[in-house]
């Protein structure tokens, strides 16, 4: 299976997207094998990962009595190792990446201009907060990234994605997990060199250009499935390792964010309405290529491992 290994601990299932010849349908991973969703459900809407979201109050009993049967089913199944697994979300209508979540990583950015280490913002009153990347900057596990004619300073970014499962909106952070599908892991590539606009002057509030820095074309390796939210438990406690060419650059733990994933939820559905397959990607730790000076040349392999969901990694070409 390229891009993604299991290495997991029984579970019920795993939701994932896989290459058929009927076109990207959604799978249901049980143990080494792949079952159609659709076809083992026996909900025809059920054949992508975002019709399942959208029904998912419903859909997660479903799917959880379709794995328990799985193994005794006559449905028509496949090997793991032998099936082509392509980012588990085809599209989300929005990617909301939060910016600067972990301590550790703002201080490593603020040391890179010569600043001291910023506050915790919480003493300062203040609330999360977001930029956007496109949904069709999503890149499947082990597909090749392209970045040799776009950018010279190209980094790497290990972060926990949280995927909606019911529509959200003024939710109370008490309550916000409960909005959760589910979980996989996200690289939020960085071109460094492309974030700010030439001849504006650094004090203009103009001066920065998110939509290069970070939603240019497979900005964002996803995948290699969704785990199931009630099979994660904490979100707050979950170990992170991102490896370039088999050389450890971040090693951390979700515990370090600033704000929870649910002070996220909170403070992104108190402006705007979340929907099912809508992804939040929750901030990334120190050891960012920009605090070590070093960069992705093409060639260079990017794995990222996340506790309790899985790995997978994409060449930079």
């Amino acid at each position: 299976m390229a891009g993604a290994k299991s290495g997991l601990k029984a579970a019920g299932y795993k939701l994932a997207t896989y290459r058929s010849s009927e076109g990207p349908r959604a799978g249901l991973i049980v143990g080494e094998e792949v079952f159609d969703a659709a076809k083992l459900t026996g909900k025809p809407a059920y054949a992508s990962v975002i019709g399942i979201l959208e029904d998912w109050k419903t859909a997660e009993a479903a799917l959880n009595k379709a794995a328990a049967g799985a193994a005794k089913s006559r449905g028509k199944r496949q090997p793991l190792k032998k099936t082509k697994l392509l980012a588990p979300v085809r599209f989300p209508s929005a990617i909301y990446c939060a910016g600067a979540n972990y301590a550790d990583h703002a201080a490593e950015m603020a040391a890179r201009e010569g600043r001291p280490p910023p506050p915790d913002p919480h003493t300062l009153g203040l609330k999360a907060w977001h930029f956007l990347k496109a949904s069709r900057a999503i890149t499947d596990p082990g597909a090749p990234v392209k970045i040799s004619d776009y950018a010279k300073q190209m980094d790497w970014e290990i972060e926990l994605v949280a995927v909606i499962g019911k529509v959200a909106k003024h939710v109370p952070e008490s309550k916000a997990l409960s909005y959760v599908a589910g979980y996989t892991v996200g690289n939020d590539l960085s071109s460094r060199d492309r974030g700010r606009r030439a001849g504006v002057p650094d004090t203009s509030p103009f001066k920065w250009d998110w939509t290069k820095h970070k939603s240019f074309d497979g900005s964002c390796p996803l995948g290699p499935w969704i785990v199931p939210a009630s099979a994660i438990g904490d979100p707050q406690k979950l170990g992170l390792k991102l490896w370039v060419n088999g050389a450890i650059k971040q090693e951390s733990n979700t515990s370090g964010m600033i704000f929870t994933l649910a002070e996220q939820i909170a403070e992104l559905s108190a402006g705007m309405t979340l929907y099912p397959g809508d992804l939040i990607m929750t901030g990334t730790p120190a050891g960012v290529g920009a605090g070590r000076g070093e960069f992705l040349k093409a060639g260079d392999v990017v794995k990222l491992w996340i506790e309790k969901i899985g790995e997978i990694e994409n060449r930079m070409t």
